[in-house]
């Protein structure tokens, strides 16, 4: 069953090979998307290379509305975005993909259907299609080279979708079971190294030991240290003083 998040339509206009049909779905799934429309297929429908192409995703092709036209596949829709790498002489707003999805995903909350379409691997949308669109999405690619794969086309614009609704994690540590250390943890271990450091005369001359102690803290501070970090540390150390002592 479609998921109930609220979503743009990608409409496939007249693709031609079933291949990329099932990658586009495939990369529509990766992003939580699952409203397929398919205008016209060349090698018709349903096509058992797409159904191969989207491996887990083939969900969304059982579901894929398949319709005869453009004006078929986005009457219900108020607002309709069109991918292509040329303005086509039409008078149109040119967006980037990161835009048209923001915009999207303000339209959409506003209770708006959206409609996004992609053109046909040869040639792309046509100026028909286009005429209908209310603004163009433009990726900003190689000009000496800007044709994108339709699925490409379609990941791309995706992604940028799952941007909008903030749900891109731009960094994250993976813990594996640790924990992070607390500031009392990483103080004892400054206070272990400062006095351990202070025994081997490490803070000369004297009139600079308090630099170097404060130096020696902001160290230490600045390390992003887990509580198995600490203990490892304050190990070395100890086995470094029992190593000397019996020497």
């Amino acid at each position: 069953m479609p998921t109930d998040r609220p979503q743009p339509v990608f409409v496939l206009v007249r693709p031609q090979m079933g291949e990329n049909i099932g990658a586009a779905a495939r990369a529509m799934w990766n992003f939580g998307l699952d409203r397929m429309r398919i205008v016209a297929p060349r090698d018709g429908w349903p096509n058992p290379r797409a159904v191969a192409m989207a491996s887990g995703a083939g969900r969304l092709l059982d579901e894929a509305v398949l319709v005869d036209g453009t004006s078929a596949a986005v009457g219900d829709c108020s607002f309709v975005l069109a991918t292509t790498a040329r303005a086509r002489g039409l008078t149109k707003p040119v967006l980037s993909p990161e835009r048209a999805m923001a915009l999207a995903a303000e339209r959409i909350a506003a209770g708006e259907r959206v409609a996004v379409l992609f053109g046909p691997e040869r040639a792309g949308l046509e100026n028909d299609d286009i005429a209908r669109a209310n603004a163009v999405i433009n990726v900003p690619v190689n000009p000496e080279f800007a044709s994108l794969n339709l699925a490409q086309c379609v990941l791309l614009t995706a992604y940028e979708w799952q941007r909008a609704g903030g749900g891109i994690m731009h960094e994250r540590v993976d813990m594996a079971g640790a924990e992070w250390a607390e500031q009392i943890e990483i103080e004892k271990l400054s206070e272990h190294y400062e006095a351990r450091l202070a025994e081997a005369g490490f803070f000369f001359p004297e009139h600079k030991a308090d630099s170097m102690r404060l130096n020696l803290r902001n160290m230490w501070s600045r390390m992003p240290l887990t509580r198995a970090d600490v203990q490892t540390l304050h190990g070395v150390l100890r086995q470094m003083v029992r190593w000397k002592e019996r020497g």
